[in-house]
């Protein structure tokens, strides 16, 4: 099922992506730094829900309290818990 979160703090404004079960896939940042943010989609394809999160919750983007990466994990941590409220 595809998903789409509205971000907050970053200048990304919104992530999208794919989440079967417990993977993700076919992410999409809108705005923000397109290099990286494209390395970071393509690095993470396919990857399961809970190693996002545990690799890049909490991750900061200079004085920010956030960063596109924390906040792709907040998005398939939310859209995880989602899925499985609705089963």
């Amino acid at each position: 099922m595809r998903y789409v979160y509205k971000t907050k703090g970053t200048c990304s404004t919104q992530i999208s992506f794919d989440l079967n079960g417990n993977i993700v896939t076919n992410i999409e940042f809108e705005r923000g730094c397109p290099g990286n943010l494209k390395a970071i989609s393509k690095i993470l394809d396919g990857w399961k829900v809970e190693d996002i999160v545990s690799k890049l919750k909490g991750n900061t983007c200079g004085s920010k309290a956030t960063s596109c990466a924390d906040q792709l994990s907040i998005a398939v941590l939310e859209a995880y818990n989602k899925q499985k409220e609705s089963k």
